[in-house]
């Protein structure tokens, strides 16, 4: 683990004045500020946020009214994550730091072999019980996870990480093509024109923006893109007429939870790895902000993590973990104040409770989040390279590790049939590229680094 940052001697519980001459992190700045810094953390996060409801709820075949269910579920339960990170209760959950929590990607894979594995119907209860059981796993193993941080050095999460982005690229390129493979048309030019357009507005903007508006990229690309679908009659609003204005959303509306061993133990796999994400992003965010980061304050962010996962299936959300690109737009704007971030969680979770607004989202053409997905996924990926990049590649054993432990990530992509002959817990497990690429680098890090060598542990446990 990375030394703490060293910060004032009063820890992140202490008592201070909440004002002009507290520490930056506690600082409560005039609306005239904090609203401008709270829309920026908004916009770098939203895309992130209502990608796993998109996801899952395509690959269950979900209708409009179920994908907008989804949609404000993943938007109220990031906005109630944040707000206990941010603010916390003193002592028992959140690290009260400008810390974003919020629907992980890194479970998208495991979740939708989860779905494959599973009859309709079933799909949906067998993903939240895995994922509630998470929760109650992570709360479990948070306390002493500190002392697990070795077994999950920058060689094993870059190999995730990357993985997670290299795994879901199919899903944005079969949006770019319509969406829907079953369809007559699935693959055609309108669609990959489209998804083309949509892109190169993405790349302009970066180019060629400057300050908030580079920042919103993404979204001003699936703004554009569905304003361009308009006149080509690609674009379908009938679900905004249908959609409720306000509501809260239904306990288990889409079933009671099942609790399948071998889905447990997928998504159980991936916590380890989110925890991981987590504790890292704290230990970043505290030394942005000059704020001592300790075994307690890592703590309490992991227990919100896992109370976040817990709760979330009853209303319809996925595993909760940190969210990276928050941590670098504190470090971009030097905006330190945690309420910030607790404005823009306040926000998500009125967002969350208007399902007309999840409604808008899921309106976006499939060819639009085609485009966009490219990004975004890629985007993951790099950030996967750069962490393994950091990790002592120069070593010829975790090179071995890396290319065994993404080769056996990469199977259920190149062959999807592969584990066929399987047992169906086996599928599970190993059919997601991304719970099979973990599984594989913590065993080659355990027995290249930790299992009767001493000398080689250095390497294996540079950190980033």
């Amino acid at each position: 683990m990375a030394t703490p940052a060293k910060g004032p001697a009063e820890g992140p519980c202490s008592t201070r004045p909440e004002g002009p001459e507290a520490h930056p992190v506690d600082q409560k700045l005039h609306p005239s500020r904090l609203v401008p810094a709270a829309l920026q953390h908004i916009a770098a996060m939203y895309a992130g946020v209502v990608t796993p409801p998109l996801i899952i709820g395509q690959a269950v075949r979900l209708d409009i009214a179920g994908q907008t269910r989804l949609i404000a579920a993943s938007l109220l339960i990031a906005g109630v994550a944040t707000l206990l990170q941010t603010l916390g209760v003193r002592g028992l959950v959140g690290n009260r730091l400008p810390f974003v929590n919020a629907a992980s990607s890194a479970g998208i894979a495991p979740m939708l072999a989860i779905a494959e594995t599973n009859a309709t119907g079933d799909q949906l209860p067998a993903i939240y019980g895995a994922v509630m059981v998470a929760g109650v796993f992570c709360l479990a193993v948070g306390p002493f996870f500190g002392r697990l941080l070795r077994f999950f050095p920058p060689l094993v999460t870059g190999v995730v990480i990357t993985l997670i982005g290299v795994t879901l690229m199919p899903v944005p390129v079969a949006w770019a093509q319509g969406g829907d493979r079953t369809a007559a048309d699935f693959g055609d030019m309108k669609y990959l024109a489209l998804a083309a357009f949509t892109l190169l507005v993405i790349l302009l903007i970066q180019r060629f923006g400057r300050g908030f508006v580079k920042q919103v990229a993404l979204l001003l690309g699936l703004l554009t893109g569905t304003l361009a679908a308009i006149p080509f009659g690609m674009a379908d609003f009938g679900a905004l007429r249908s959609a409720p204005v306000a509501a809260l959303p239904t306990p288990f509306a889409f079933g009671a939870p099942e609790f399948q061993p071998a889905a447990i133990i997928s998504l159980c796999l991936v916590t380890l790895v989110l925890m991981t994400e987590s504790s890292a992003g704290m230990l970043a965010i505290g030394e942005i902000c000059d704020r001592e980061t300790d075994g307690r304050t890592i703590t309490r962010g992991l227990r919100t993590d896992g109370i976040a996962t817990l709760l979330g299936p009853v209303f319809g959300g996925f595993p909760t973990s940190a969210f990276a690109q928050n941590v670098g737009v504190v470090s971009l704007t030097k905006v330190r104040s945690r309420y910030v971030v607790a404005a823009a969680g306040g926000a998500l979770l009125v967002l969350g409770i208007f399902p007309v607004l999840g409604a808008v989202v899921s309106t976006v053409p499939m060819p639009v989040l085609g485009g966009a997905g490219i990004v975004l996924f890629g985007s993951i990926a790099v950030s996967g390279i750069r962490t393994l990049s950091e990790a002592g590649l120069d070593d010829s054993s975790n090179i071995i590790l890396v290319a065994v432990a993404l080769g056996a990530g990469i199977i259920p992509l190149a062959a999807p049939g592969f584990y066929a002959g399987f047992p169906s817990w086996a599928q599970t497990v190993l059919g997601s590229g991304i719970s099979a690429g973990a599984l594989v680098a913590v065993l080659l890090n355990l027995f290249f680094h930790h299992l009767g060598t001493h000398g080689r542990q250095a390497v294996a446990l540079k950190s980033s």
